[in-house]
């Protein structure tokens, strides 16, 4: 009896010690080793929305800098290991819910296309994602009063949420 508890606790503790698979985000960084300056120049925009791929750049920018240990910089650069360029393919921004009282829109949705591609130094292309889709909604003040301006910080918002992601996605999925 004491045998068999015994191995039933070295086994539990053999499972807890290896874990559950669990990592910390950003610490799986399959790209190659030799890649030590990352250049990311301003994203292509082929929307209507005014400063969009810049705004969405730069979160990518401050993203790859506090997440990793690259030299990141904000233009093309052709002593760069590697290239992320991106394009934002469109942006949208529609109603999403009245007020019932007044009848007008008490609710926005902003939905962002995206596609981002990171190529080494010799074109080889070490990511490429071409239909990245962010959304982010936002309510509007029925009140002159109280009025403000929402969409901006939407806008942010949704740029930290698209670059998290990316960032993530380029470090783990190679």
């Amino acid at each position: 009896m004491k045998r068999g508890a015994a191995m039933l606790l070295a086994a539990c503790l053999a499972v807890i010690v290896t874990g559950c698979g669990y990592h910390e985000a950003g610490h799986n960084n399959k790209l190659p080793t030799e890649l030590h300056t990352l250049a990311v120049p301003v994203f292509v925009n082929t929307s209507q929305t005014y400063r969009i791929e810049q705004d969405l750049t730069a979160a990518v920018v401050r993203e790859f800098i506090t997440r990793t240990r690259y030299h990141v910089v904000s233009r093309e650069d052709r002593s760069a290991d590697a290239t992320l360029r991106g394009t934002v393919l469109y942006a949208a921004v529609g109603p999403l819910t009245l007020d019932s009282r007044t009848g007008r829109v008490a609710t926005v949705l902003v939905q962002v296309g995206i596609k981002a591609t990171l190529t080494d130094k010799d074109g080889k292309v070490l990511y490429d994602n071409p239909s990245y889709v962010f959304r982010e909604q936002y309510q509007i003040s029925s009140s002159p009063s109280s009025f403000f301006q929402e969409q901006s910080p939407a806008m942010a918002r949704l740029s930290r949420d698209f670059a998290g992601a990316l960032v993530s996605d380029v470090l783990e999925t190679y």
